[in-house]
C-alpha cells in the first residue's frame, strides 16, 4: 500500500493482553477426559505488532467461502469452508473472526463445540485430530460486518459504500468478514461466491469462474488457485463497470470500475499490460494467472491496497500508483513476510519500482530521487521529510508506525544501496533470483540480507552490502553518506 497518497494508512488494532480463548480451550479440553491425546492450538502466532493474530496448531490449505449480501439491510449471511492440516495433535484450535454471530460449526461433518472471545472463534472438535491429519471446518454465521479501526485511525475490514461494501484486510480486516488462520505466515487457495442484488457486481481475487443469476439475486464464482495471504483477499460489491483484455504473454486483465471513476481512469489502467511487461523483465515472471484493478469511488477507502491479482485504489488511480501495487504482486504478494515487522521488504521494492519505472520512462533517475530524498528537499513539508528519518524501516516502534514513511521512502534506499553496492547486472540478478527462490512462499529481513550477501559476486561487493545493514536498515537517524 502506497502512503503517499493518503493522510492515514491503515495497520494496526489493538490486542489483548490475556489469553482467555486458551484457558477456554483448555477447558474443554479438561472435560474430555482421559482419552484426550491432544492439546489446543494456540490463539495468536505471537506477531512482533500483533500477537493475537494468526493461530497455532495446524496450516491452512484452501478457503470457501459462501457471501450473500444486502447492502439495503447491511446483512451478510455466510459459510466458510477451510480445509486445513494439523501440524500437532489437536484437542481444540482457533480462527480469527471479529463481529458476525455464528450459528454453527461443524469439524469433518460432525457437530463441535466452540466458543467466542474477541476476535478468537475456539473450537472443540467431537474427535482430537491427529498431527498430519487433513480436516475440514465448516463454520456458519451472519450479521453485520464491522469496519475496524487501526491504531493509526485508518480503516479496513468491511467498509460500505453508497451501493455496496468493499473488504479490506491488512494487517488485521479480513477477520471482520471471515474466519481465518489471519496472518500472512499462513497462505492458502480460495474460492469465494458472492450473491448480490441482480444489477450490482461482486469483484473477488483470482478468475471468475460462474456468473449466474436467479430470484433478483446474481452470485459471482472466483477462484485463486496461487497461495494467498488472508489480509489480500477481498470483495467488492457495487455497479461495477468490467473489461478484459490480456497482456502480450496472455495474461487475462480483468478491470472493474466504478461508472463515475471510468473516464479518469481509463489512461493509467490502460497501461497495466505495458506494465506488467516491464515488471517481468525487471522482476522476473509474473507469479499469477490473472491481473487487473478494482477502481472504488473517490473516498471509498483511504488508501490503495495490493489485493492479489486486482489492486483496490478509492477513486482513478494515477500511473505511478498503479506501478506501485502490479509491483505489489511480486513483492509481498508472491513473497509474503513471515511478519508484519517485515513491511519494508512489501513497500520499499514497491516504492523502488515506481522510481525505476520513472527512470526507465524519461523521470528523474532512482539517483536523482535518492539524492533528493537525502538532501531533505523530496516533499514540499519539512515535517514529511524529517519523517522519513523517524525510525529504522527493518524496526518500526509499534503497530501504528508499520506503513510510515521510513518503510518506504528509506526502505527504496535501501534497495538502491543494493545497487549501487553490486552493479546493476547483478542488482537485477539479485531481484530475479529472490522472487523465484520465494515464489508463493514467505520470507523475512534476515532471509533477504543472507540472500543479498551470497549473491552479491566478489568478497569486496559483499563487504559493501554488509555495510549497508547497520545505518541504513536497523540504524536510528540519516545515516552518514559516503
Amino acid at each position: 500500500m502506497p502512503h503517499k497518497i493518503a493522510s492515514v494508512h491503515p495497520r494496526s488494532t489493538a490486542f489483548r493482553g490475556t489469553s482467555a480463548a486458551a484457558l477456554t480451550a483448555l477447558a474443554l479440553t479438561a472435560c474430555t477426559g482421559s482419552g484426550v491425546h491432544g492439546t489446543p492450538g494456540a490463539d495468536g502466532v505471537r506477531d512482533p505488532y500483533f500477537p493475537k493474530l494468526g493461530n497455532g496448531g495446524y496450516d491452512v490449505a484452501h478457503y470457501d467461502l459462501t457471501l450473500g449480501y444486502d447492502p439495503d439491510a447491511r446483512h451478510l449471511t455466510a459459510t466458510a469452508e477451510v480445509t486445513a492440516r494439523a501440524t500437532r495433535d489437536l484437542s481444540a484450535f482457533n480462527l480469527d473472526l471479529k463481529g458476525l454471530d455464528v450459528r454453527g460449526v461443524t469439524v469433518e461433518g460432525k457437530d463441535a463445540n466452540f466458543h467466542r472471545d474477541g476476535q478468537e472463534l475456539t473450537i472443540r472438535p467431537p474427535d482430537d485430530l491427529d498431527e498430519g491429519e487433513t480436516f475440514r471446518t465448516v463454520v456458519r454465521y451472519s450479521g453485520s460486518p464491522e469496519t475496524i479501526t487501526d491504531a493509526d485511525d485508518s480503516e479496513e475490514g468491511w467498509l460500505r459504500t453508497e451501493e455496496g461494501a468493499i473488504a479490506l484486510g491488512e494487517p488485521t480486516g479480513s477477520m471482520a468478514w471471515f474466519p481465518s488462520d489471519n496472518h500472512p505466515s499462513d497462505k492458502a487457495s480460495y474460492d469465494i461466491r458472492v450473491t448480490v442484488p441482480k444489477g450490482l457486481k461482486a469483484i473477488s481475487n483470482g478468475e471468475l469462474t460462474r456468473e449466474s443469476t436467479k430470484n433478483g439475486r446474481t452470485t459471482f464464482a472466483w477462484h485463486s488457485a496461487e497461495p494467498m495471504a488472508s489480509y489480500l483477499a477481498t470483495v467488492a460489491i457495487g455497479p461495477y463497470e468490467v473489461k478484459r483484455s490480456t497482456t502480450k504473454s496472455g495474461i487475462p486483465v480483468l478491470t472493474a470500475v466504478e461508472p463515475a471513476e471510468a473516464k479518469a481512469s481509463a489512461k493509467a489502467l490502460k497501461r497495466i499490460p505495458e506494465i506488467m511487461e516491464w515488471q517481468e523483465l525487471n522482476f522476473g515472471p509474473y507469479p499469477f494467472s490473472s491481473t487487473g484493478a478494482i477502481v472504488a469511488g473517490e473516498g471509498d477507502a483511504g488508501y490503495a491496497l495490493e489485493t492479489q491479482t486486482r489492486p483496490t485504489y478509492p477513486g482513478a488511480p494515477d500511473t505511478s500508483l498503479v506501478v506501485h501495487e502490479l509491483a505489489h504482486q511480486w513483492f509481498g504478494n508472491s513473497v509474503t513476510p513471515k511478519s508484519w515487522r517485515d513491511m519494508w521488504l512489501n513497500e520499499g521494492f514497491a516504492t523502488y519500482a515506481e522510481w525505476l519505472w520513472e527512470e526507465d520512462h524519461d523521470g528523474d533517475s532512482v539517483q536523482e530521487t535518492f539524492d533528493q530524498i537525502y538532501a531533505d528537499d523530496y516533499y514540499e513539508d519539512k515535517e514529511d521529510n524529517d519523517a522519513i528519518w523517524a525510525f529504522p524501516p527493518a524496526k518500526p516502534p509499534s503497530a501504528a508506525e508499520i506503513s510510515d514513511s521510513p518503510v518506504y521512502e528509506r526502505g527504496g534506499m535501501v534497495i538502491h544501496k543494493i545497487r549501487q553496492a553490486v552493479g546493476d547486472d547483478t542488482f537485477y540478478d539479485i531481484v530475479r533470483g529472490w522472487t523465484k527462490t520465494h515464489r508463493h512462499g514467505n520470507a523475512d529481513t534476515e532471509d533477504f540480507t543472507r540472500y543479498v550477501e551470497k549473491h552479491a559476486g566478489s568478497e569486496a561487493a559483499r563487504e559493501k552490502v554488509r555495510a549497508i545493514w547497520g545505518p541504513w536498515l536497523y540504524g536510528d537517524g540519516k545515516p552518514e553518506r559516503p
